[in-house]
């Protein structure tokens, strides 16, 4: 009988590909924003944690566990930082026109 695998070892391992990693992040968003901030400490833990994070944006790991906190509230400049160096972007998908 195969071994199982940890669920958070197994998503972090999966997280690492950007491919995956911006999947997860849209699954995320779509759940809300308390949710993509969740999601989005998974990546930064997957892709080296919040001191390469620090380091590679710029900013200090003090605010990015505030940006990424269940009450954060990033910028979009800080967010697309934070997206860039973790090798995702933003992107944007029309919805249904809604009647005038």
């Amino acid at each position: 009988m195969p071994r199982s695998r940890d669920y958070e070892e197994s998503l972090r391992e999966d997280l690492t590909d950007p491919t995956e990693a911006a999947a997860y992040l849209t699954a995320c968003v779509e759940e809300g924003p308390e949710v993509f901030l969740l999601g989005l400490r998974d990546v930064a833990k997957a892709r080296g944690g919040m001191s390469k994070l620090a380091a590679e944006t710029q900013l200090t790991r003090d605010t990015l566990y505030k940006l990424m906190s269940e009450d954060g509230n990033p910028t979009l400049e800080s967010l697309s930082d934070v997206l860039a160096a973790l090798g995702v972007q933003l992107q944007f998908v029309a919805t249904e026109r809604v009647a005038s």
